[in-house]
This record gives C-alpha cells, structure tokens and sequence, in this order.
C-alpha cells in the first residue's frame, strides 16, 4: 500500500478482511484515536514482598511496568519481618522505579521513607508526624474507613505544612460499604476541588468474583468524572492476573472519551474479550446461498446465532456440537484434516457460545485478557503458510 499512495499521490490503506465489514469501515474516523494520553497513576502493589527476594521483586516489578504500572508499592504484611526493605527500594530505585510503601507499621514506613521511597501508604491523622520525618509523599486516609472528617482533619493538619499529600477515602467492597465509600469519593471532590485523589480498586476487583475487565473500566469512569488521578490495585487472585493491563487500557480509553465528551465506545478493542460488537456477519439464508454455490470439496466454517455451518461441494451441516458434526465429514482416515477440523470447529464453536467473531484460520481474539504471544509462537506462525498449505491440501484431497 506504501508503494501505491506514492505512485498515485493518494492515501491508500487496507480494507477489512470481510466484505460486510465495509460500511462500519467507511464510517470509521479516518484516524484511530490516540492512547498514548493518560492522566492515572497506576500505583501496583506486591503483596508479599518480604516474603519475595529482592531479585523476585525487581522481576516482578519488571512485569508490572510491562503492563502499564508507573509506582511499584511493596506491600508489608502484619507480624511479618523485612530485613531486606531498605535494599529492595534502593534496588528499584537503581532501575529506574517509582516506589511506594504499603504498612501499617509506622517504623516500617519510617525506613522506607528514609531508603527513598517516593510514596506511603498510609498515613491517618495518629501518623502524620511521619510525613514530617520523610521528603515521601504520604497517602492520607480516614482512622476508621467511614470517618471522613478524620481524613479531613489530617488534610488540614498536613496543608498547614505546604507537604504535598495525596488523600484516599477508601474503596469498602460490596457489602461492606461499597456504595457509601463511593459517595465518599463524591463528598470529597466536591468539598476539594483541587486535592490530588488515590481511590485502591482492588477492594472491588479482588473481592469480586466476576471478570474484572468490566469491573475495572466502570470504576475508571467514576474516577476519570471525579478526575481522581491515582489507583492502588493487586494481582493475588488468579481471576485478576490482567487487571492492571485492564487498568491502563481503561485509563486511556476514558481520557479519550472526556476529552472528546464521547461515550467510551468505538475506541479500542482492548477490553471486549468474551463477546464482540458484531459477532456474526451473516445469517443462515446467506450461508445456505454460499454453499450452494460451491464446486469443490474444501470445507468452509462459518458461525451464525443458529449455530456452526461447515459445508463445501456435497453438502451443508449444521450443529451447535462439533461431535454432531464429525461423522458426516469423511475424514476418519486422515489425522492431519481431521485434527485442522477439529481445531476449528472447537474454534467455531467457542466463538458461537460466546457471541464473538469466528473467521476460519484465524485465531480468537481476547483484547487484553489473552497473554502476549511467546516467541515460540511466534517462530510457529512464520511457517502459517506451510502449515495452512498442507490444510488446503489436505481438504481437497
């Protein structure tokens, strides 16, 4: 396409791989928008960092960064030791890290401030005189999670001193408060107008056992309305291992909608992973009027709400089971065609059950919930030609 705009003087660009995806593609914005702008602090906590070496948690802080982490928080545990605190900040303060504390041990906060920590977490109206110890940022918070007034006499107390800080209200999960700990959030922005804001997402995203993608983006947009600029999340449960590449994403999707006064649609991609906008682009009268027209054995895949299609030359099968479909393919005698089938069909029907877009020899896409792919995948794909070429092969014959 490059050597085509520069001969005829005119932009040129790919259409989408399927016909009827044309008008949305005309329709589209001719410019995607841009991520790169975003005005969240992603704060991600190590919840067991004195358990971890120090090496396991410049590792680990590696791969937090990876996934849009800007301030590695090593998180203290209660009756637990950390001889190892003050070289593990200064270990990541060496790579180039943000870092903040998380205890409620005031001389454990005490050393991490003094080993260079940039913030703490968290400071009550008891514990201020820390903030006077220290040049770190601290994170205010009620003494008891629903005593706001605790929380603003700390922010006076503290504002007297021109230290900057950074006020967090508490996120309380469902059923402990939820609801009122978002008012909480409101009453705040309302009242301080100009009061830098850490709301800790976790509380929901951990203790929910719901996936957090949607979880995530729609407390991301309380905080882009209330312009809240901070979050504290975790990654312990297994259900919340991309919660903060689901956190980043969402960060920048929101950005893009309140600057535009948009609704966060038609922006990204990379928080839809169980469905799709337009799952099925055809309906079983078109597909009925494509196999009927086809002349030879190549087996074609197509999903439709009603079900799976595989047709070619003699014939159209339908079936919301691929073992329903097997025994009318012919291809007991050939493992390789046989396994290609059953590949996608196990495909095709993942992708009919969860209402997302299935396109034959292509994989499922998962936005940001599915990992990066490896380089041994990556090296097995460099031979896709090849191996689609014994497919075909093997269809026809």
């Amino acid at each position: 396409v490059e050597e085509l705009s520069a001969y005829f003087g005119i932009p040129v660009e790919r259409g989408p791989e399927e016909l009827k995806d044309l008008p949305a593609h005309f329709g589209k914005p001719s410019k995607l928008p841009n991520l790169d702008r975003y005005d969240v602090r992603i704060f991600a906590e190590i919840v067991d960092a004195p358990q971890l070496s120090v090496d396991a948690i410049l590792t680990q802080a590696r791969q937090l960064k990876e996934d849009g982490a800007d301030v590695i928080d090593l998180g203290c545990l209660p009756s637990t030791p950390f001889p190892h605190l003050e070289e593990s900040i200064k270990t990541l303060k060496q790579d180039n890290f943000s870092v903040s504390i998380d205890s409620l041990v005031p001389e454990e906060l005490l050393r991490g401030g003094r080993a260079g920590a940039d913030y703490l977490l968290s400071l009550h109206e008891d514990s201020l005189w820390l903030a006077n110890e220290v040049s770190s940022t601290p994170i205010l918070i009620p003494k008891t999670s629903n005593d706001l007034d605790s929380l603003y006499r700390a922010m006076e107390t503290l504002g007297k001193t021109n230290k900057p800080f950074i006020a967090d209200p508490i996120l309380n999960p469902i059923h402990s408060g939820f609801t009122e700990s978002i008012v909480r959030y409101h009453t705040l922005r309302k009242d301080f107008q100009d009061t830098e804001i850490l709301m800790g997402i976790g509380n929901l995203t951990e203790l929910t056992h719901a996936d957090t993608a949607g979880i995530t983006v729609t407390l991301m947009g309380i905080i882009s309305e209330l312009h809240i600029k901070n979050i504290l999340t975790t990654q312990v449960s297994e259900h919340c291992r991309k919660a903060i590449r689901e956190a980043d994403i969402a960060r920048r999707i929101l950005f893009i909608a309140r600057e535009d006064n948009v609704p966060p649609q038609h922006i990204d991609e990379g928080l839809i992973a169980l469905h799709e906008r337009k799952p099925f682009l055809y309906d079983l009268d078109e597909i009925k009027g494509l196999a009927g027209k086809i002349k030879d054995p190549s087996y074609r895949i197509q999903t439709t709400d009603a079900g799976i299609h595989i047709y070619n030359r003699d014939g159209l099968y339908t079936a919301s089971e691929p073992f329903d479909l097997f025994p009318r393919l012919g291809v007991e005698a050939d493992g390789g065609h046989a396994f290609y089938l059953g590949v996608e069909l196990a495909r095709a029907q993942i992708a009919f059950q969860l209402g997302k877009r299935y396109e034959q020899d292509e994989e499922l896409t998962w936005g940001c919930a599915v990992e990066r792919q490896t380089q041994d995948l990556l090296e097995f794909k460099k031979a896709g030609p090849t191996m689609r070429a014994r497919n075909k092969h093997a269809v026809k014959n």
